[in-house]
């Protein structure tokens, strides 16, 4: 009669050890904090404004992508030329206007200073220079807001790139890492 005991309970041993890894795997991970998702920006609209120190006529500059990764280009515009020898005040304004009425993202962006960060890249044959005018909480620059100064008469491309969860600080777009929310390149003249 031991034997048979024995052989019975040698039996239900694959059954309770099956039983308890199922009792394990469905444990109840409810009570874990989920790690919040901070999904990507929707930008089909980045208007930058340069309004001159002098109170002279703003400069716009504007690229519109209303289809995303549509088939259709971004319409681009460029209101006005930059003037030689002048600090212009600039500012950055982010929409989506997929939905009606259009999201003002520029203050989710801001709300969200620590994870983004624009830059300016200037390119060959344009003389002038940028400066970061706001920042985030830690003090690394975020600019949606800053100055361009304008040197001598010349014309070439200026491009905006806001980047999502770049390294902070960096020396500049090179090692920022993170990835692009939106870039845009203008073609600008200094008259």
């Amino acid at each position: 009669m031991k034997i048979k005991m024995k052989m019975k309970n040698l039996k239900l041993l694959p059954v309770l050890f099956i039983a308890s890894l199922l009792f394990i795997a469905c444990s109840n991970d409810d009570d874990a904090t989920p790690l919040p998702v901070n999904e990507e920006e929707v930008i089909t609209t980045l208007t930058v404004t340069l309004t001159p120190d002098d109170g002279g006529t703003p400069i716009e500059l504007q690229t519109r992508d209303l289809d995303g990764d549509g088939p259709n280009a971004p319409v681009i515009t460029v209101l006005g030329n930059l003037n030689a020898g002048v600090t212009y005040n600039g500012n950055i304004i982010l929409l989506n206007e997929t939905v009606n009425p259009a999201e003002n993202i520029t203050t989710e962006v801001e709300e969200e200073a620590e994870e983004h960060q624009f830059f300016y890249t200037i390119g060959d044959g344009l003389d002038a220079t940028t400066t970061y005018t706001n920042f985030d909480g830690n003090g690394n620059p975020l600019g949606t807001q800053f100055t361009l100064i304008t040197g001598a008469v010349s014309s070439g491309n200026i491009t905006f790139t806001l980047r999502h969860e770049p390294t902070k600080p960096n020396t500049g777009l090179v090692d920022a890492g993170g990835e692009t929310d939106v870039a845009a390149t203008f073609n600008v003249i200094i008259e």
